[in-house]
């Protein structure tokens, strides 16, 4: 049986490519930061007779978190197959609030920081995926782009700079995402390693105004998670075509 990480899937498109993941065979370990809903969730899966499916709580931003979830995956299961970082926030809207945005940035660092903490349980798999949900965009000097941003914010230049300035700190959190996983992909090559855009989800975070149901925008997460021996690695996909990276 291969086992699977899912982050931040208590709900939305997280919870539903656990729910797909599960139905496929795979024993998927759900996480998120609320270990209430993430109990919740699993015991949910348990009752329509998903057996498959176990809670772990993470907080990508808690080094400790991370640690406690890699000593379960190695002490549980020895191995990792499959890691899906969905885990995110929405894009801070009010450029005065400094510690709002350092928050959402941070989600790049955190979502680096489970991917490498996990890559030695991935390398023991045979058949190594991971999938970043994302958005499309690249650069190379990722590090040195966000501390140039966050600079730019509090000088209060996003528009002098050229930044993009709707939901702002989520779009250049998933943009160095976007391009840490094709490093990662060229550095890893017996790993699957690639990026998805779900698209617009119906979700909590995007107050359900989305254009696609949880169902539908999972497909191409799962669809990554699944691939067979010599596949595509290092892509963006559109939900489930590929395309310009």
């Amino acid at each position: 049986m291969r086992h699977a990480v899912i982050t931040g899937a208590n709900k939305g498109i997280g919870l539903e490519i656990c729910r797909q993941l599960t139905s496929n065979g795979v024993m998927v370990v759900l996480t998120a930061r609320d270990e209430k809903r993430g109990l919740e969730a699993v015991a949910k899966f348990h009752e329509s007779g998903l057996s498959n499916a176990g809670f772990h709580q993470l907080d990508v931003m808690d080094a400790n978190s991370i640690v406690s979830l890699d000593k379960f995956i190695v002490t549980n299961y020895g191995k990792l197959d499959i890691l899906v970082n969905n885990a995110g926030v929405s894009g801070a809207t009010n450029i005065g609030n400094v510690a709002e945005l350092l928050y959402k940035i941070s989600s790049y660092n955190g979502t680096k920081a489970v991917t490498e903490a996990l890559l030695p349980c991935l390398l023991l798999s045979n058949s190594g995926r991971i999938v970043m949900c994302q958005q499309v965009s690249e650069s190379l000097r990722l590090d040195e782009i966000v501390n140039e941003f966050l600079k730019d914010v509090k000088e209060e230049k996003l528009d002098d700079k050229g930044w993009p300035t709707h939901r702002y700190a989520y779009t250049i959190s998933k943009a160095t995402l976007n391009v840490y996983a094709r490093i990662v992909a060229k550095s890893y090559p017996t790993l699957l390693i690639n990026c998805v855009s779900p698209s617009f989800v119906k979700t909590d975070m995007t107050g359900n105004n989305g254009l696609f149901i949880a169902e539908v925008s999972a497909q191409g997460p799962v669809m990554l998670a699944l691939l067979p021996e010599g596949g595509p690695s290092g892509l963006f996909f559109q939900r489930m075509e590929a395309s310009i990276f």
